[in-house]
Formats: C-alpha cells, sequence, structure tokens
C-alpha cells in the first residue's frame, strides 16, 4: 500500500498494523484467518503457550454470558433496574455485556464445573479464589454488576465489579493474572479503537460507567483506566490511535493531582507529533452526570476548552508561588526547567525550552543576565515582579485553545 497524503508505505501486514492498531502476530494472524490459511507454525513453547491462553478466554467467556444472562432473571432485577435508573439503554447494555453476579458463593463455580472447566483455570483468571488458610474455592465476584474488560481484539480478559449497596470496596477488579494487566489495559478500547483512528482523538476518563455513558451520547473514542492512575503503557497505547489524546478529570483538588500526575509520567516519553491534552470538568460533575443531565452539548463545552500539556507543566510549578524577589524567580525558573529536561527526545526538549523561558520573560517581564552577551543581555525591567505567580501571558506565536487559560 501507499498513502499518496502522508507518505506511509509497507506490505498487507502493515496496513493491518497500522489501520487496526495490531501487533505483528495479531496482524498474522488476523490475515490468516480471513484468507482461510492457517497460522503460521510457532515453535512448540509458542503453541503450548497460545493453546493455554485460549483456553483462559474461553473460560472467562462462558463466565461472561452467564453473567449476562443473570442480569435478565429474576435475581438481577435490582441490578438492571440500576442500570436503567443510571439512563442506560437496552442496546448499551447488550453492547458492552453488562451482566450480575448473584450473591451466593458457589453459582459461577457450579456452572463452571458442569461445562467441565478446571477449577485451577477458574482460579488462574480470577474467577474463583481458595482461601488462604486452605478450603474450598468460591466465586470472587459476589452480587455485584459485572463490566467485562475486553482486550483491544474485543476478547474477555477480566472483568469490573460494582456493588450496588454500601458495601466495600465499591469497585473491584479481577486480580492480574497471564491475560490481564491493569496497566496496559484500558477499558472502552475495543469498542473506541476505530472512532479513534478515524479521529485521531481519544477521550480519557476515570469510571467504566463514565466510558459507557460517553459511547452512548455519541462520544464513542472513549476509554478510561483501570482504577489507576493513567500509565506509560497506556499512554503509548493511546498513542497508537489518538496523537493528543484528552484527558478529563475532576475540578477538585484531587483531580488535579491526577493531572499532574498524568503530566509527570508523559514528560520522559513525548515524542514529536506526540503529547497530552487535559479537560477540566465543572465541580460536582463527571461524565456520566454531565451527559445524562446537561446532554451531550455539556461534554462537548469540556472538550472545547481543553488545554496542552505545556499549560500543566507552568501550572505544577508556578501556581501559588511567591515570585517577589531575585532567588524566588530563579527557584522558580530551575525547577520548571528541570522538569523540562525530563523529556528525553531532544528536538521536544528544546522546543519545551524555549517555550517555558518565552513564558518566564513575559510573565517576569525582563531576560535572566547572561555576562559577557552584551548590553542587550542586561535586565531591563520593563514591569514590576508581582508577589506571587499567576498565568503568563501568551506570546505571539501562541494560539490559545480556550481565552480563560494560559
Amino acid at each position: 500500500f501507499h498513502c499518496f497524503g502522508c507518505g506511509a508505505h509497507g506490505d498487507v501486514i502493515g496496513f493491518v498494523m497500522r489501520t487496526e492498531g495490531l501487533s505483528f502476530p495479531e496482524a498474522v494472524e488476523r490475515l490468516a484467518e480471513q484468507a482461510g490459511l492457517p497460522v503460521p507454525r510457532m515453535a512448540p513453547q509458542d503453541r503450548a503457550r497460545a493453546e493455554q491462553e485460549q483456553s483462559l478466554f474461553t473460560v472467562l467467556e462462558t463466565a461472561c454470558a452467564w453473567f449476562e444472562e443473570q442480569l435478565h432473571v429474576p435475581g438481577g432485577r435490582a441490578a438492571l433496574a440500576y442500570l436503567k435508573e443510571r439512563g442506560l439503554t437496552d442496546e448499551t447494555i447488550a453492547r458492552f455485556r453488562l451482566g450480575f453476579a448473584p450473591d451466593n458463593r458457589g453459582g459461577l463455580k457450579r456452572v463452571l464445573a458442569a461445562k467441565n472447566v478446571e477449577e485451577a483455570r477458574a482460579v488462574e483468571v480470577g474467577l474463583l479464589r481458595r482461601p488462604e488458610g486452605g478450603g474450598d474455592s468460591y466465586d470472587y465476584f459476589r452480587g455485584r454488576i459485572l463490566f467485562p474488560i475486553m482486550d483491544g481484539r474485543g476478547r474477555v480478559i477480566a472483568f469490573g465489579g460494582r456493588v450496588m449497596g454500601d458495601g466495600q470496596p465499591k469497585y473491584l477488579n479481577s486480580p492480574e493474572g497471564p491475560l490481564f494487566h491493569k496497566g496496559r489495559v484500558l477499558f472502552g478500547l475495543s469498542h473506541a479503537r476505530n472512532a479513534a483512528r478515524e479521529k485521531r482523538d481519544a477521550v480519557v476518563v476515570e469510571g467504566y460507567m463514565d466510558v459507557i455513558a460517553l459511547h452512548q451520547a455519541g462520544f464513542d473514542h472513549a476509554v478510561a483506566p483501570l482504577g489507576t492512575a493513567l500509565t506509560e503503557g497506556q499512554i503509548q497505547l493511546l498513542w497508537k490511535f489518538a496523537p493528543e489524546p484528552v484527558l478529563c478529570f475532576d475540578g477538585d483538588a484531587a483531580g488535579q493531582r491526577a493531572m499532574f500526575r498524568a503530566a509527570e509520567r508523559a514528560l520522559p516519553i513525548l515524542e514529536p507529533g506526540r503529547s497530552l491534552r487535559f479537560a477540566t470538568l465543572p465541580q460536582g460533575e463527571d461524565p456520566d452526570t454531565l451527559v445524562r443531565f446537561g446532554g451531550p452539548q455539556a461534554m462537548t463545552a469540556v472538550l472545547d476548552r481543553v488545554r496542552p500539556l505545556t499549560d500543566i507543566l507552568w501550572q505544577m510549578e508556578t501556581a501559588g508561588r511567591a515570585a517577589d524577589t531575585p532567588e524566588r524567580r530563579a527557584e522558580i525558573r530551575r525547577s520548571l526547567l528541570d522538569r523540562v529536561r525530563q523529556i528525553a527526545e531532544r528536538s521536544v526538549q528544546s522546543y519545551y525550552l524555549v517555550e517555558m523561558e518565552t513564558r518566564l520573560d513575559a510573565i517576569f517581564g525582563r531576560k535572566p543576565f547572561r555576562p559577557g552577551r552584551g548590553r542587550d543581555a542586561r535586565p531591563r525591567g520593563r514591569m514590576a515582579p508581582r508577589p506571587g505567580m499567576g498565568p503568563a501571558p501568551r506570546t505571539a506565536h501562541q494560539v490559545p485553545r480556550n481565552p480563560e487559560t494560559l
């Protein structure tokens, strides 16, 4: 193939890898299936591992189908009513394969045994758990609404369970195992990957219900991490589909801390053309409630006010810090540029250094004095420094996405 727009070219395997975001082995397997050809032969150890993984996928698929059934029997009536009260339609519930785990210790265990599933397999993928002190295994998920967690190809690899009452923990994920590593997975990716690739954009929110509500409202490029801060692996996974995904955070202090953590993790792995953007939700709102009560236009308004990573970096190192003495201004400059130097890619780092120096010059009203560069290098004192730092004014070359931000 050859793209006359961007110049990309290659063979059919490369084409599938690009267009579907697959790894090389996954692309080969996909093409072999479509062509009706056997998958290229693997080494014996690789074949054994693949067969074991396939058996685990089958166990998880069996459990997922049973959980779906339980949502629509009398015992799941309360769970289904809860989902309907949260605004989900039957179509959305079916699309995301939502289910219910009855509140007993052996319901799923009996079903799996009837289907000749080895107990050890069910324990391995986190469907059953054995007591630490010994004894019979029991169902891991009980009395919870279940959200299947899928890999990029739509195969069930784990579950997230939400309690409906006041029980703790509120959310419970499958333990990590041979198929599931939560730091490498994004909830909703199998549903969002095509839309994200077409739009070259993705929206990252916090929870399962946020993702599902956004998809139902038309934001079909939404995904979420699995109860943890966004990892480097998840950021790089996002970049396969969207060069500058938008991370949505709450407007409270916890949301700001999460935003700063994401920025810190992204800095060392930035590349030309790949970054993050940030959106802040109204105080007390999350994407689920926002679209449920304000409609899609409310979420669109949030996404229209995104900020680039440069603004978040500036905020991290300057907000609330006094800048009323040369020593304090020097310390702000040092901490800000130390952050920038965490960027490993040299060309991106150099542009960030220029950007931050320009902002420092604008806010302090003078350039740092560097001996030996002549009279023009001496500080001129165009404006008096302020007691505390505030937003740096935009420079002429910058085009703000939102006039209210830096």
